[in-house]
């Protein structure tokens, strides 16, 4: 039997990316997007639910998302749907399911959320630009597999978080 594998979101990241590097030197970002959902409940009242998706990048990718992406930034994210599980620092076991991006776009000019930001950043990308999709520069993401390795951190893991 066939299957497919595809996520699709649109929504405003929740922090920071975290930009990190696995002992070969590539580079991994991670970061969550919210995404909201508005509906009419059988009342007829107009709600909102919010889901909060964790999103890993790789490579060049990585890197780009780390530097110009920030808190709040609107972004659409093409990838898709990934299960881990790892053992915590406490003994227990975790497990997580997380988007891995093969294409990030931004749906807002660099700068253009960051007004005290005047870092040469923002000269980089023309204001004008609507949309930079990280496609364009870069090749294929590597295969991230079992036995890919983990990334390493000057962090201490926290058990409830997976190790990347």
């Amino acid at each position: 039997m066939a299957s497919f594998n595809k996520v699709l979101l649109i929504g405003n990241l929740t922090r920071d990316p975290e930009l990190r590097y696995v002992p070969s030197g590539t580079a991994v970002a991670t970061f969550t997007v919210a995404v909201n959902r508005v509906y009419t409940s059988q009342a007829g009242e107009k709600k909102e639910e919010v889901s909060f998706i964790r999103v890993v990048v790789w490579g060049r990718r990585a890197e780009v998302c780390g530097e110009y992406l920030s808190k709040g930034s609107p972004v659409f994210v093409e990838g898709r749907l990934q299960s881990r599980s790892w053992e915590g620092q406490d003994g227990q076991k975790r497990s997580t399911i997380e988007v891995v991006a093969d294409n990030v776009q931004f749906l807002r000019a660099a700068g253009a959320g960051k007004a005290q930001d005047t870092s040469s950043k923002a000269d980089v990308i023309p204001q004008d630009v609507a949309t930079i999709n990280l496609n364009e520069e870069v090749g294929p993401i590597p295969d991230q597999g079992e036995n890919s390795k983990e990334p390493r951190s000057s962090k201490t893991n926290n058990s409830d978080e997976p190790p990347f």
